[in-house]
């Protein structure tokens, strides 16, 4: 029971992160205006796709998962 006990700490961490992260969402300045983010809007119709911001935290996250993956195996 020890391992899923630790999962368990584990997701709850993760949780909180992102409810802190949520939380302070808005004053992160770059998030959703970058250069390749699509915008359209016209009338009552609102069209956005976040490109560019899904692509740079995608990388980071990758960037942690491969840093987390490399400090295990030591």
């Amino acid at each position: 029971m020890a391992p899923f006990g630790k999962i368990l700490v584990v997701f709850g961490l993760v949780i909180i992160g992102v409810g802190v992260l949520l939380m302070f969402i808005d004053k992160i300045p770059f998030v959703g205006k970058l250069p390749g983010d699509v915008n359209i809007k016209r009338g009552n119709f609102q069209f956005y796709v976040p490109i560019m911001t899904s692509i740079i935290i995608s990388v980071v996250l990758s960037l942690i998962m491969w840093l987390i993956s490399y400090l295990n195996k030591k």
